[in-house]
């Protein structure tokens, strides 16, 4: 298994790369690359499949990176695009399964119903991510988007708001501080 995520980490790393990536490099060494370790140390906290977390994290944003007009339904595009690529490893078919749902049920934007602990594990690291990495929100906020200082300071805080929200209870819990600290600092309008 290490194999399949060696050469998928290479697949999406380099999807990064690209010119026609429209959010930069940055999301692999700033969202992706990091999700990693913060989703399987949820996986192993919370008891579920570290190998279908980690592949689930790998894939999650990879159609979003190679097409931006994938970006709105990126959570179901994303799940064909990684039962084709999966398919190509004779990756077992059940666990294939497991990474789709991980993969359409990930976005704090889209409510959809988390039933594994597995997409409880991806949701929870996506939205984490954000807290841990605000730089890169700001970037997409100021850099990316072009939002004026009040713009951006709105969209970062209800971004930040949306996926604190959709947070599993137990990893609301353990991450209020954060959550509570880059709100206080985001201010009001």
């Amino acid at each position: 298994m290490e194999q399949i995520i060696n050469e998928l980490s290479s697949l999406v790393e380099n999807a990064c790369k690209l010119q026609s990536n429209i959010f930069g490099y940055g999301i692999w060494s700033h969202h992706i690359k990091p999700m990693i370790p913060l989703g399987q140390k949820l996986a192993e906290e919370y008891g579920a499949d570290q190998e279908i977390v980690t592949i689930a994290i790998l894939l999650h944003d990879l159609v979003s990176i190679e097409d931006e007009k994938n970006c709105k339904e990126h959570h179901i595009i994303g799940a064909e695009r990684a039962e084709k690529i999966l398919n190509r490893y004779n990756y077992p078919k059940d666990k294939i399964e497991k990474i789709k749902l991980c993969i359409q049920n990930h976005r704090s934007s889209v409510n959809n119903n988390k039933n594994s602990i597995e997409e409880i594990c991806v949701a929870d690291a996506d939205a984490i991510i954000h807290l841990t990495e605000i730089s890169s929100l700001f970037y997409a906020a100021y850099k990316e988007m072009n939002k004026s200082i009040e713009e951006g300071q709105k969209w970062i805080k209800e971004k930040i708001e949306r996926d604190y929200k959709k947070l599993s209870e137990r990893s609301k819990k353990k991450y209020k501080n954060e959550f509570c600290v880059i709100i206080n600092l985001l201010g009001t309008e």
